[in-house]
């Protein structure tokens, strides 16, 4: 394969001839775009260039180059006849790439491509990396020509491809996001969160319709409330109530609670019963309360058993519950009698009972105590949690820790930080009997 190591501006406008055992070799157009079929390898391979001919626009198969001339021409062994394949059978460099978003994985940034990096690695030519600095932009102007020693003296800024996933409205086909292979999914939750508010609004719901719900969630609850509620709006009710649903309870009530009326009702409707029930319940509180801060997403136990018994069950849950500092001791009525350490439970005897531990002795707050109040309680008392509970000392849930500190710093820098509850949680919320 005649092709070398250099980049797609280098290669584009070049003069295409044939050598077809005529007495010179016939000029028959110009390389216009590059063809890659398989675009979501690690290094896509280059399958075909783009000519514009005489006779319209034509492709010509890599394998089928036998010669780049010292002129930089490009010798086929055979007149191409075939046309490109339909825009939505593949990907196009130039067309689908060049001037768009990407982002860069490594560097958690959305950044936009100004030219391709291309290399001949074992007689194929594949895409190695992105050019995303003034070298790029520079190198399209012929600048590396014209002014060479000026070139030479400008940095380069390039990605390597397995640190790139390309973001395109053009062909959306092909160029996926998908969990499973997009490298996306190597991202916090915080970061993924702050490019999708960096994107387009094309380009946001391309990325979150191309998450599954559980990671889409984790990115959503990092969001700030305006980009929440866009999203919502333009990811369809079906999906959308598919990701609030994945939410952590508390997440969730305030996302529905930036809605109108007709909206929570349609992405309510297209939920879990038992989900919509809660959610319609914490819905109903103040953001700026005990209720509106707090999570359902908690475990709690029955006086009557074991430590040891206690335990098995709780390893039973971990797998759902990321939350598990507090156990919360109730009666059948989820009366709450009492509160168990994690830590104190450990390092008990096994057969000893639950009620002969718990510390009865309880710090709580009413479902409309002030978000201020609760953050002072809870650093008051140096919790990670405290329990909500109603006038009659009924369990409700719990305000943690990281949702005491959102009410007293700014949306952004709460968003990026750590949540204690995950959304996968919600169905710890059962008695451990």
């Amino acid at each position: 394969m005649a092709f070398h190591d250099g980049f797609v501006s280098e290669i584009v406008g070049r003069q295409v001839v044939v050598d077809d055992g005529g007495a010179r070799p016939r000029s028959i157009g110009k390389v216009i775009d590059f063809l890659v079929s398989k675009p979501d390898d690690t290094f896509p391979r280059i399958d075909g260039l783009i000519l514009k001919t005489g006779q319209g626009t034509l492709l010509c198969h890599v394998a089928d180059v036998i010669d780049v001339d010292a002129k930089g021409s490009i010798h086929l062994r055979h007149e191409p006849t075939e046309t490109p394949a339909p825009e939505n059978e593949a990907l196009y460099l130039i067309r689908d790439l060049f001037d768009k978003q990407i982002v860069d994985v490594d560097g958690r940034k959305v950044v936009r491509i100004n030219d391709i990096e291309v290399a001949n690695t074992g007689g194929t030519l594949r895409v190695v990396a992105a050019d995303i600095g003034m070298s790029g932009l520079l190198r399209r102007l012929g600048m590396n020509r014209i002014a060479p020693r000026f070139f030479q003296n400008v940095q380069r800024n390039l990605i390597a491809w397995d640190n790139v996933s390309p973001i395109s409205d053009v062909n959306p086909a092909q160029v996926q996001l998908s969990v499973s292979g997009s490298r996306l999914s190597r991202l916090h939750p915080s970061e993924l969160a702050d490019i999708i508010e960096e994107l387009s609004a094309k380009d946001a719901v391309r990325v979150v319709k191309s998450l599954d719900d559980e990671t889409a969630a984790d990115a959503f609850e990092h969001m700030v409330s305006d980009k929440q509620k866009t999203l919502i709006e333009d990811i369809g009710t079906e999906r959308a109530a598919a990701i609030v649903e994945e939410m952590d309870s508390d997440d969730a009530a305030d996302l529905l609670g930036e809605l109108n009326e007709e909206q929570q009702n349609r992405l309510l409707a297209e939920m879990e019963p038992e989900t919509a029930g809660e959610l319609r319940t914490l819905v109903q509180y103040e953001f700026d309360t005990a209720g509106g801060l707090m999570t359902t997403d908690y475990v709690w136990i029955y006086p009557h058993r074991t430590v040891g018994a206690t335990i098995e069950k709780i390893r039973e849950l971990a797998p759902e519950s990321e939350f598990i500092y507090y156990l919360y001791v109730t009666d059948e009525d989820r009366k709450l009698l009492g509160i168990l350490s994690l830590r104190t439970l450990l390092l008990s005897v096994p057969s000893e009972f639950i009620h002969n531990l718990i510390d009865t002795d309880i710090v709580s707050a009413p479902p409309d105590m002030s978000a201020e109040d609760v953050a002072s309680t809870i650093a008051r008392y140096d919790l990670l949690a405290v329990p909500v509970v109603d006038a009659q000392g009924k369990m409700l849930g719990i305000v943690t820790v990281d949702d005491a500190i959102d009410t007293i710093i700014p949306e952004k820098i709460a968003n990026s930080l750590p949540r204690f509850t995950r959304h996968h949680s919600r169905k710890a919320n059962v008695p451990v009997k």
